[in-house]
């Protein structure tokens, strides 16, 4: 095997080992589960008693009630307000990861195709150049002379002329054979720096999921910590807070008459969506899972609109950019309700002003009032 071809191929070893290295991470960071992409992180630090703890990498996520000190209940507001913040970060950065993953996916699947034809174009050109000697190695035989040089020693008139048609056409194959081979060693050559190219961005989709996985997990430990220092009835008080802020928001929404103008009718497509997504009823969030048994807010949705037979783009940020928008009283069961203004959180609409969607971690797929959130807009997955 020649020197040109064994390095061709040992670029398509590398690039499918490289794959499997990268795959394998992204397989890794899927298991522990993530969500979405950090877009306006929240920053601000609860403002508390100096009692409160900073969390900290060391410090254990669940400590015990006599190492810590529980904050006044009156300070029990601004907790479900920090909590909000932390959840909501968790989301953005569940974003990115989910954006990354799929892109690294994509990614994958590119490189092992490249390296695929870089194995198959080496073929053809082992093939084009072991024709090529084989015509050098038959000129040999002939004494060296060109085809020309021989035709003009012969002395059979006859065989002159039969030849200088041979000779013309072994001219024309032997210049097609030249530029087959020109083009197939560009081809390999562009094969082989597109397959770099496609694995660099692979290794950095993979230091984004990182990133996006880490902190994910640094905000969820926070807000565990901070709910770790509440005591029961405290916890029970948060909990109420919690639905009394919902149930106004969705008050102060359906006080605005919108749902007298919603009345859209569900298609066949938007029944099927609504049936998966309500089927998950009870089952636990978790950032970037797609189900079966857990899901995270994109991953529900992205999931039973599969079932319907209309794939829609992993991450809300991403429904929100590619699928059609509609106004809010224009929507109509199994459609996309994203919310804030970065897109971080997606429901499905299911009528009657509720939704259902996977929230947050600690919490699982519920139903809920389509205005408990601010409101971004509405997206259809099956408006062609």
């Amino acid at each position: 095997m020649g020197r040109g071809r064994r390095s061709v191929l040992a670029v398509a070893v590398t690039v499918v080992c490289a794959v499997t290295v990268l795959g394998a991470s992204g397989t890794a960071f899927a298991s522990a589960g993530p969500d979405r992409a950090p877009t306006q992180p929240a920053t601000t630090s609860l403002t508390l008693p100096s009692s409160s703890p900073t969390p900290s990498s060391s410090s254990s996520p669940s400590p015990s009630a006599s190492s810590v000190t529980a904050p006044p209940d009156k300070d029990l507001e601004a907790v479900r307000t920090k909590l909000d913040q932390l959840y909501h970060d968790a989301a953005v950065a569940t974003d990115a990861y989910n954006a990354a993953e799929e892109k690294a996916q994509q990614q994958s699947a590119e490189v092992v195709g490249l390296s695929q034809k870089i194995v198959e174009q080496q073929r053809k050109l082992d093939d084009l150049k072991d024709r090529a000697g084989a015509a050098a190695r038959a000129q040999y035989r002939t004494g060296g002379l060109p085809p020309q040089a021989q035709l003009l020693l012969s002395n059979d008139p006859q065989q002159f002329l039969d030849g200088a048609g041979r000779v013309l056409e072994g001219e024309r194959a032997t210049s097609g054979l030249l530029q087959d081979m020109t083009h197939a060693q560009q081809d390999l050559q562009q094969y082989a720096s597109d397959a770099a190219d496609r694995l660099q961005e692979l290794e950095a989709n993979r230091k984004a999921k990182a990133t996006a996985q880490k902190r994910i997990q640094q905000r969820i430990k926070e807000a565990e910590q901070l709910q770790a220092r509440l005591e029961k009835r405290q916890r029970e008080r948060l909990a109420q807070l919690e639905r009394q802020a919902a149930q106004q928001a969705q008050a102060a929404w359906l006080d605005t008459g919108i749902l007298k103008e919603i009345g859209g009718s569900a298609t066949e497509a938007d029944k099927k969506a609504v049936a998966y997504a309500t089927a998950q009823i009870g089952k636990p969030y978790e950032w970037g899972a797609e189900g079966p048994k857990t899901y995270d807010c994109s991953g529900l949705t992205s999931q039973a609109w599969a079932a319907a037979g209309h794939p829609v783009p992993r991450t809300s940020q991403e429904q929100w950019k590619q699928l059609k928008h509609v106004s809010v009283k224009d929507m109509r069961p199994g459609d996309l309700i994203i919310y804030f203004g970065d897109a971080s959180h997606v429901a499905m609409y299911v009528g009657d002003g509720r939704i259902v969607h996977a929230p947050r971690p600690g919490r699982t797929v519920t139903l809920a009032g389509a205005g408990t959130m601010p409101i971004l807009g509405v997206v259809r997955p099956d408006a062609d």
